[in-house]
């Protein structure tokens, strides 16, 4: 039985705001890579969605040295496990807050 992995996760990048334009293409351009949205102020929001952890950290670096980017940061990260066997179960546990039924 297989195990295969999917890991979603987002980024807040801040860039010089004339850049903008030019940073969105570059980060369009990478492998794995999905804007969901941008501010005028320079704020980039992006979406990863890999099958490993490493490909994030390298990511997180490549955008990190683009020319006018001031910060990159990870703010969310999920792993979505699937088997071959179709089991669905992702590992998502709800929980309960004390007191709570």
């Amino acid at each position: 039985m297989a195990l295969n992995e999917v890991h979603i996760s987002s980024l807040v990048v801040h860039v010089v705001a004339d850049s903008l334009a030019v940073v969105k293409a570059q980060i369009e351009a990478m492998d794995n890579t999905e804007i969901y949205g941008d501010s005028p102020e320079g704020k980039i929001v992006v979406v990863l969605e890999t099958v490993n952890q490493g490909f994030i950290t390298d990511t997180i670096e490549a955008i990190s040295h683009l020319p006018n980017v001031l910060s990159t940061v990870l703010v969310y990260h999920q792993i979505e496990s699937l088997t071959d066997d179709k089991d669905e179960d992702t590992g998502t546990q709800q929980s309960q807050l004390e007191g709570e039924v």
